[in-house]
């Protein structure tokens, strides 16, 4: 895996998903409050989208919406005195990116293939936008995984809805978490492997550079002699 790529996975991971659940159970074996506890390891993943926002100095819709969801859960929370409603926090936040997902489907490029650009540099970008234009098969697999991420998105929030409102408060962040990451494996490996197949199939990666025979028939494509 290349260093970007490593980055990209491994900040998400330690930031939004480790460094909370780590804080969390440390505070409340100092014996911080459970909303307290929720409340401050889950303003790191918010810090985090706030920075990122002045480092690219553009603010994303999605970072305002961690720090909103948050500040109205906290304000909630101490309102009604109850930490489920910062829980339920980690299933809105998984709601929201299945239906910005497939609400991608109707752009004009889907989720899946937005992914790849973050994998793609120099020569595989240009195959990939060939193959996007001139292959069909390549389209329809792309809108197939944004399809699966998406749906496996809204059934992680409805997962974690579950667990909110159901197990003992102090259980829900490591089992939220392994939960959120099995899905998140499953749909990694599935797309992989879609990925692989569709390679062999017809020359072409859905995220990496195509290969040799299917540059030569985008090539003798019709509109490219």
């Amino acid at each position: 895996m290349e260093p970007r790529s490593k980055r990209a996975l491994l900040v998400p991971l330690t930031i939004d998903i480790a460094l909370p659940l780590a804080l969390y159970y440390v505070m409340r074996a100092q014996g911080a409050a459970q909303w307290q506890a929720l409340l401050i390891s889950g303003a790191v993943p918010a810090a985090h989208a706030l920075g990122t926002a002045v480092v690219r100095r553009r603010v994303e819709f999605f970072d305002l919406f961690v720090v909103g969801l948050l500040a109205l859960s906290a304000a909630t929370s101490l309102i009604s005195g109850n930490p489920r409603v910062l829980l339920l926090k980690d299933a809105a936040l998984p709601a929201l990116l299945g239906i910005w997902i497939l609400a991608t489907l109707s752009t004009a490029r889907p989720f899946a293939f937005r992914l790849g650009e973050r994998l793609r540099t120099g020569a595989a970008a240009a195959d990939a936008e060939r193959a996007w234009h001139e292959m069909p098969a390549y389209r329809t697999a792309l809108r197939g995984l944004t399809t699966l991420w998406g749906c496996v998105q809204l059934l992680d929030a409805a997962l974690s809805t579950v667990l909110a409102l159901t197990l003992p408060v102090d259980v829900v962040p490591l089992i939220g978490r392994i939960e959120s990451l099995t899905l998140l494996g499953l749909v990694v490996v599935a797309t992989v492997r879609r990925s692989r197949r569709f390679r062999s199939a017809h020359g072409q990666g859905l995220f990496g550079t195509a290969g040799s025979a299917s540059r030569e028939r985008l090539e003798k494509a019709p509109g490219n002699a």
